[in-house]
């Protein structure tokens, strides 16, 4: 191994640490707790360091928003196994979207609310934000034609669902009833794209 490729896995090695403690400390504390300088004193590297590797807090909690997109991405597509069909894809799809959103809360905070420069539905998107999308895309596909509004709006609705949960606006029990309602507006509206042209050619 060359000094320069060796050099390059030794930064890899210390952004995924930075990245790795960022984590823990908002799992832990919230993200409030989580400085540059709280970082410094956790991993035992100098603040110049972390600098080196990340120009501020909102970078980390970037690098920690792509992790989250490919985890999300990795647990909608496991979803779809052992679907009996199309519906129950979508089902399970819906559910383990708001599965990930409960068990991840900072994690979840970091992908959808914290401030960062990560840019969504452009051409520079990155391919780990894609990921969540086209796994969610995949699931509508079968229902509509016009995937992308579709897709966008079975998004937020999940969202909207996500963050009542998380902070306790409506009723825990009911999250199955909800989830039906959300998948048959999915499939209703393929219907109607269907027999009535509402479709938006692309």
């Amino acid at each position: 191994m060359s000094i320069a490729e060796r050099k390059g896995r030794q930064r890899a090695e210390r952004e995924s640490r930075i990245i790795a403690v960022a984590r823990l400390i908002a799992e832990r504390e919230g993200w409030d707790a989580v400085t540059v300088r709280r970082l410094a004193e956790e991993i035992e590297y100098s603040q110049p360091v972390l600098y080196s590797h990340f120009e501020n807090r909102d970078a980390i909690v970037a690098a920690v928003a792509v992790e989250g997109f490919q985890e999300l991405a990795i647990a909608l597509r496991d979803a779809t196994h052992g679907s009996t069909g199309q519906q129950s894809a979508l089902e399970h799809v819906a559910m383990a979207y708001l599965g990930f959103a409960g068990r991840c809360p900072a994690l979840y905070e970091a992908m959808f609310t914290l401030p960062t420069d990560l840019r969504f539905a452009e051409a520079e998107t990155r391919p780990e934000l894609r990921a969540g999308f086209e796994a969610l895309a995949s699931v509508v596909t079968p229902f509509c034609t016009d995937v992308e509004d579709v897709t966008e709006t079975f998004w937020a609705a999940l969202h909207g669902l996500a963050e009542l949960e998380r902070s306790g606006r409506i009723r825990p029990g009911a999250r199955v009833e909800r989830i039906m309602l959300v998948v048959r507006a999915v499939t209703v509206s393929g219907r109607a794209s269907s027999t009535h042209g509402y479709a938006i050619p692309r």
